[in-house]
C-alpha cells in the first residue's frame, strides 16, 4: 500500500484485490489465498505490539549502519546525523480518543490532534531514514497538563540511548530544544548537537556572544560555495561565519554549560542580480576551528531541514498520505505510522540504488513514476520473472550527488 502509493486502505482493493497476479505472488510468497482486505490489515494490527513494529525500522536502519551504506555520509568520518523534529499526523474536530491532545483555535473552536516526535537519520544525498517514533499522547488522564513535544523528546532520547547505545550521534533540533535539560541530557550520553538559535532564544546567550566576539577578531571567515543550481538558475553563494567557544551559561538548575556558537550571514545572488540575505545561529558542543567551521555548517547543521523536506513534506504531500486515518483504533494507527516509516526506507534505498540506474537509464524523474511502475510490476509480472530476479546476486551503490 505504502511502497506502490495506493494512498489508502481502499485501494488494496481496487488496485490488488482485484488482480490475478497480485494473487498468485499472494499465494505462493505468503500462503493465503487472496490479497487481504484492507480491514483484515485494521485488524489484524490492532493486536500487534507496537514496540515490535518500531523494532523492525530500528533492525533495518541498523542493518544499513552495519553494512556501510551510509557511512560516506556521517559528519567529520565520524557522526550519524539525527534530526528530531514533531508533526502532526491526525487532526478530529470531534474528540477521536481520551488521549487526543486538545487545542483552543482563536475563534474559538476545539481541535483534537494527534502529533509524533520522530528521529529521522538524514543524509546530504537525500537520505531520510526513520531512526525512532515517540507519539504524543495523553496517557495519564489525570494530569494537570498535557503531553507535548518536549515531554516527548526526553523520552524519545532514553529510548534512543538505550536502542543505540554506542552509535555516534549528532543531533540536529530546532531553537524549542534550546535549554539546560538538553544540553546536560547530550553530555551524559555523549551526543553532539547543533541546535537552531533564534533571538527569542537564550538572550543571555546571545548578549555573551557579542561580547566574546568583540575580542575574538581572527575567528572569522568569509567561504565562496560553488554554483548552485535551482529551478530559478544558477545561484552564487557568499558565506561570512563568526564564532566563540567555551560561553558560560547556567540553567534553571544551577548546572554550568560551556557552549559553542556559531553565526552565518549568507548572501545569495542568482543570473538577474536578486540577492537574498540569510542570517543563522547554532549553539553546538563541537571544538570549532577555521578549517571546520563552514563543513560543520554546511554538512552538519544545515542538514536539519532535511527532516521537514524529504521526511514530512514528502509523507504528507504526495500518495503515502501521511495525514490520512488509515485506522480509528489507536494500536493499528501506531502500526500503520510505522509501516509507512518503514516502506519510506525502502523507497529511497530502491530511489537511489544504481539498479534503477541500470533499468532506467534515463531515470523516472519522480518518486510517483517509481511507485507507479513498482505497481505494475507487481500487478503484471508473473511470479516465475520476479523468482528468477530474486535468485540472482546483486551489488547495489548509492547516488551521492
Amino acid at each position: 500500500m505504502f511502497l506502490c502509493r495506493l494512498g489508502s486502505r481502499r485501494g488494496v482493493k481496487d488496485k490488488l484485490r482485484e488482480n490475478s497476479a497480485s494473487q498468485a505472488k499472494f499465494a505462493l510468497w505468503f500462503g493465503v489465498e487472496n490479497v487481504p482486505h484492507g480491514d483484515t490489515l485494521d485488524y489484524c494490527f490492532q493486536r500487534l505490539d507496537v514496540d515490535q513494529v518500531q523494532e523492525l525500522i530500528c533492525r533495518s536502519v541498523e542493518t544499513l549502519i552495519r553494512k556501510k551504506v551510509i557511512y560516506r555520509f556521517r559528519l567529520l568520518g565520524v557522526y550519524f546525523l539525527v534530526a528530531i523534529d514533531g508533526t502532526g499526523v491526525l487532526t478530529f474536530r470531534e474528540r477521536h480518543c481520551p488521549h487526543c491532545l486538545t487545542k483552543k483555535l482563536h475563534n474559538g473552536e476545539t481541535i483534537y490532534y494527534h502529533p509524533v516526535l520522530e528521529a529521522k537519520l538524514v543524509a546530504s544525498n537525500g537520505f531520510a531514514f526513520s531512526l525512532m517514533t515517540e507519539f504524543i499522547e495523553n496517557n495519564d488522564l489525570t494530569a494537570d497538563k498535557q503531553d507535548c513535544e518536549l515531554k516527548a523528546f526526553y523520552r524519545l532520547a532514553k529510548r534512543l540511548k538505550q536502542r543505540f547505545p554506542h552509535l555516534p550521534i549528532c543531533l540536529l533540533l530546532d531553537g524549542l530544544f534550546a535549554g539546560g535539560p538538553t544540553f546536560h541530557l547530550c553530555e551524559e550520553n555523549n551526543w553532539k548537537y547543533f541546535i537552531v538559535l533564534c533571538e527569542k532564544d537564550l538572550p543571555n546567550l546571545h548578549r555573551s556572544f557579542e561580547v566574546a566576539i568583540a575580542q575574538l577578531p581572527n575567528q572569522c571567515k568569509s567561504v565562496k560555495l560553488e554554483e548552485v543550481s535551482t529551478h530559478l538558475g544558477a545561484e552564487h553563494i557568499q558565506q561570512a561565519y563568526r564564532w566563540a567557544e567555551d560561553l558560560l551559561y547556567t540553567d534553571s538548575q544551577n548546572r554550568i554549560h560551556l557552549l559553542g556558537l556559531i553565526e552565518c550571514q549568507e548572501s545569495r545572488a542568482d543570473n538577474h542580480s536578486q540577492i537574498q540575505s540569510l542570517h543563522y545561529k547554532w549553539v553546538t558542543n563541537f571544538t570549532l576551528t577555521t578549517h571546520n567551521i563552514d563543513i560543520l555548517a554546511n554538512r552538519g547543521a544545515r542538514l536539519r531541514w532535511k527532516i521537514e523536506n524529504e521526511g514530512f513534506n514528502v509523507q504528507k504531500n504526495s500518495d503515502l498520505n501521511l495525514e490520512h486515518p488509515y485506522s480509528e483504533d489507536p494500536t493499528a494507527r501506531k502500526v500503520f505510522y510505522l509501516l509507512l516509516q518503514l516502506a519510506c526506507i525502502f523507497f529511497q534505498i530502491m530511489q537511489h540504488g544504481s539498479l534503477l540506474l541500470q533499468a532506467f537509464p534515463n531515470r523516472l524523474r519522480t518518486a510517483k513514476n517509481l511507485a507507479f511502475r513498482l505497481l505494475e510490476a507487481w500487478r503484471n509480472l508473473p511470479v516465475s520473472t520476479l523468482n528468477d530476479l530474486l535468485s540472482g546476486k546483486y551489488q547495489i551503490r548509492f547516488d551521492t550527488s
